[in-house]
């Protein structure tokens, strides 16, 4: 019986050493650079979270502290500056609006001269850029910190967390480009400066990673090449920001727990109430979002007129709460009354709460909406906070037995709320979770998030999002392969087809006249014996020919750039796809083999796209290579 089971391993334990090494090093080898790129993406992000902060306390300081004299509460540990004395001016609100809109109007200048797709929330434009494979501009995210650090800390309601994702994943564009990454790999830095950017804003490195990874479609995918990039990103972000603000979470939370499996009840009308209210907040912020592109105005004046309207409808909410200040957490950022809530303080009412839920609604729509820099992340944590805790101050109120700690609902309204807003239930839980410093809650969170996901519509915060993998132009090669699945490089071959070829000597003229009389815009030059030397690319021969002078003396050598990757005639079509992106050309020599280089065809790009199109819409058996054996 023993024999029959086949050859054992070795039991030694050093057998299996020099296979984990090559395991180890094949691994690295393929994603090595693009791992260590994100340690460095990770840095630039950290620094770049520290430097918006700082910039949000200085203009927070002398805008609203000196300026207007409003003193906003803040979380527990909130990093401040602290050669930034407080202020003793006393609050005048009426002032409030003016200085919103002088710092709307700055910021809109400054986008809108100088970047304008930093307008609005910067998430939304990163996950555009990894979708489509856009480029992020290097003056984006510096453009983007100065005029989000303006309107948000001249009273603007908006968040830290979207200017720092389109940071990240700036340097992360830019260092792809930099480095001549593949495409694909471009696209994972610019996910992973997206995660770093989170992690490094609240603290909270698991979070970023899944977010990065999560936030790209609105039905429940994840991407998973993304985790591990994005995971160092995140650890090196968060410890970056650390060394100069600290390691605590973001709030001070009391000693919370779950013990008693019929919380989940209240838990599930928190659920519900927290879908409704990101259906109202998705609404109010693209209905608003479509009322000012309609108006017509000069682009930089709707940020000014968005942040003088947000001021006065927080200047209504504090005298319609009585003059509390908490009625202007509508403004800015508005964490102080998160905090406020989690340590029941006594000015905080159910009332009060959902006050501010609903303002912070308008004050964000209006802010961002309008085209103003900032945020929606930040927001909605204060909306979904202030929303749960509202609705456990009033459970409580009529059942304590069964929700003896209201708080637990501003944490988990936090999870809730973003999670039917913006469709990310698992990263959600997970960064409220950091961002409080308490795991207690973990599996009502889960419950929460899933069943707020569940019960939201189809709406998103975030509009570059995608149904799913296959809707993504990111994936389109992907889902080409698996169609294409089974075929070589030696079906695509037309037999006895006679090759446009060129020697080393051939006059540009002579390039020109084969070019011009084949279907190819790239052609092999080779040796007497067909060996392939190099190609002549159409763009190149282009170039060569507009100048006289030049067309005299050039021969096909000068013209030719080598091709170390040609086409295998066993070569898969995934592979045949990687040897185009790899050497950027429309066409490529097909060789016998990697030792044999002797030319034997050529195939273009677009025949690979005709075979998928009769693969998918032709009827069954149609197409010359399906009646075509390989030629392996």
């Amino acid at each position: 019986m023993d024999d029959l089971a086949g050859p054992q391993r070795v039991s030694h334990p050093l057998v299996w050493v020099p296979e984990f090494l090559v395991l180890t090093r094949k691994r690295l080898r393929t994603q090595g650079r693009v791992l260590g790129a994100s340690v460095l993406v990770g840095i630039v992000a950290g620094l770049g979270a520290v430097v918006f902060t700082a910039a949000c306390n200085v203009v927070v300081h002398y805008a609203l502290d000196q300026g207007a004299g409003y003193h906003a509460a803040t979380p527990e540990y909130e990093p401040t500056l602290p050669w930034l004395a407080d202020s003793k001016t006393p609050l005048r609100p009426w002032l409030l609006p003016l200085i919103a809109g002088v710092g709307g109007l700055i910021s809109g200048l400054l986008v809108f001269l100088l970047a304008p797709e930093a307008e609005g929330h910067g998430t939304d434009a990163a996950i555009a850029a990894y979708h489509h494979n856009r480029a992020i501009r290097p003056r984006v995210p510096l453009v983007k910190l100065i005029a989000s650090a303006i309107n948000i800390g001249t009273g603007g309601s908006g968040g830290r967390e979207g200017p720092i994702a389109q940071i990240g994943a700036g340097f992360g564009s830019l260092l792809g480009r930099l480095m001549r990454f593949r495409p694909n790999e471009r696209r994972i830095l610019i996910a992973a400066g997206m995660g770093a950017g989170v992690s490094a804003i609240f603290r909270a490195p698991l979070a970023g990673a899944l977010f990065a990874a999560e936030i790209m479609y609105s039905s429940p995918e994840f991407e998973a090449e993304v985790i591990l990039p994005a995971g160092l990103a995140s650890v090196t972000a968060y410890c970056t920001f650390g060394m100069f603000f600290g390691w605590h979470p973001l709030f001070l939370t009391p000693q919370l727990e779950f013990d008693n499996p019929w919380q989940l009840g209240p838990y599930l009308a928190l659920a519900l109430f927290m879908a409704f209210l990101a259906m109202l907040y998705t609404r109010t912020f693209y209905g608003i979002t479509y009322l000012f592109r309609l108006w017509k105005a000069p682009v930089y004046a709707k940020p000014m007129t968005g942040a003088v309207l947000s001021g006065l409808v927080g200047v209504a909410l504090f005298f319609l709460v009585g003059q509390n200040t908490l009625g202007l957490s509508v403004l800015s950022f508005g964490y102080g009354v998160l905090q406020k809530s989690l340590t029941q303080s006594a000015e905080v009412t159910a009332a009060l709460l959902l006050t501010i839920a609903l303002g912070k609604i308008l004050t964000t729509s209006l802010t961002v909406g309008s085209g103003g820099s900032g945020g929606v992340f930040g927001p909605s944590m204060v909306i979904g906070g202030c929303g749960g805790g509202a609705l456990g101050l009033f459970l409580h109120a009529h059942w304590p037995a069964l929700v003896p700690q209201p708080q637990t609902f501003v944490i988990l309204g936090m999870a809730g709320f973003f999670a039917a807003a913006a469709k990310t239930p698992f990263s959600t839980l997970v960064i409220v979770s950091e961002m409080t410093g308490d795991y207690q809650l973990i599996l009502p969170a889960l419950w929460v998030c899933t069943i707020a996901y569940l019960a939201s519509d189809e709406q998103s915060l975030y509009r570059s999002q995608l149904a799913r993998r296959s809707l993504s132009p990111a994936h389109q090669g992907a889902y080409v392969r698996d169609v294409l699945a089974g075929i070589r490089v030696a079906q695509f071959l037309k037999p006895n087809e006679p090759l446009p070829l060129l020697q080393p000597n051939d006059p540009v003229m002579a390039v020109i006249d084969r070019m011009a009389n084949s279907p190819y815009t790239v052609l092999p030059v080779v040796d007497p014996n067909r060996i392939l030397l190099g190609v002549v690319n159409l763009e190149e021969l282009h170039r060569a020919a507009v100048s006289d002078d030049l067309r005299q003396w050039l021969v096909a050598e000068d013209l030719m750039r080598p091709c170390d990757d040609p086409l295998l005639l066993g070569d898969r079509v995934d592979e045949a796809l990687e040897a185009f992106v790899e050497n950027d050309l429309l066409a490529l020599p097909v060789v016998e083999n990697a030792k044999n280089r002797t030319v034997v065809g050529i195939v273009r790009r677009a025949q690979i796209s005709e075979e998928y199109l009769r693969r998918v819409h032709g009827p069954a058996g149609t197409g010359p290579s399906r009646d075509s054996s390989p030629v392996i």
